[in-house]
């Protein structure tokens, strides 16, 4: 699970992410409104964790962005434990709210009531053409045909299939299927989109796995096109 937290106390942001990486979570962490209103938007996040009080814009305002484009679970933060703070981010669309100080252990139970809370209405089954995707019985399927992944292809094909439409760079795919930090020497990326295609595209006539040239790969149906 990939949590970002976006909180501009520097030691209360590196204590919560020691604590939440310890607690088995992948986090990412900005230090300002408008830092954190771009990695939510540009980042496949599970769920934020979002200060009030930033610098450049506020809590609300990226929450505000956030609710144009992602659905995510959004769990806020406050010095202030004030009524018509806790009411404007509720009906702004923040799921939780925690004032601060407060219990690591409370954080760390809400954050997973939100993510259970949400795994009841995601999405299970992705559909593109003739392929499609099981997530709760981990089965890939094109043309009828089982498709024999490995877990990391399975993960890699997953999202691609949810983000269908949509050209992913490879530091986006090195980050949410490996957990690690793009270098640009290493061809991991490259690799498992080879063999990826080489299960989903090659034995097809449709091919639905693309490389868009200086910028990434893409999944979708180009009838007529070619990867």
């Amino acid at each position: 699970m990939r949590i970002l937290v976006v909180e501009d106390e520097q030691k209360l942001g590196e204590y919560l992410v020691k604590g939440l990486s310890e607690s088995g979570f992948v986090v990412d962490l900005a230090r300002t409104g408008v830092e954190g209103r771009d990695f939510a938007l540009a980042g496949d996040y599970d769920l934020v964790v979002l200060d009030v009080m930033l610098p450049g814009i506020d809590g609300f305002a990226v929450l505000d962005s956030l609710r144009k484009s992602k659905s995510m679970p959004v769990l806020m933060l406050t010095a202030r434990d004030d009524v018509a703070d806790r009411v404007r981010g509720l009906q702004g669309g923040a799921d939780d709210y925690l004032a601060k100080p407060f219990a690591f252990s409370e954080l760390v139970a809400r954050i997973q009531a939100l993510l259970r809370r949400g795994k009841l209405h995601e999405v299970t089954h992705y559909v593109l053409k003739d392929l499609s995707l099981d997530m709760t019985a981990r089965r890939a399927v094109r043309g009828g045909r089982r498709l024999d992944l490995t877990a990391k292809e399975f993960a890699l094909l997953a999202l691609l299939m949810r983000r269908q439409g949509n050209v992913l760079s490879r530091t986006l795919l090195a980050e949410q299927v490996w957990d690690m930090n793009f270098n640009s020497d290493t061809n991991i990326v490259e690799v498992a989109i080879r063999r990826l295609r080489s299960k989903i595209d090659d034995p097809f006539d449709e091919k639905l796995l693309h490389t868009v040239r200086g910028m990434g790969y893409v999944l979708e149906s180009r009838q007529g096109g070619s990867g």
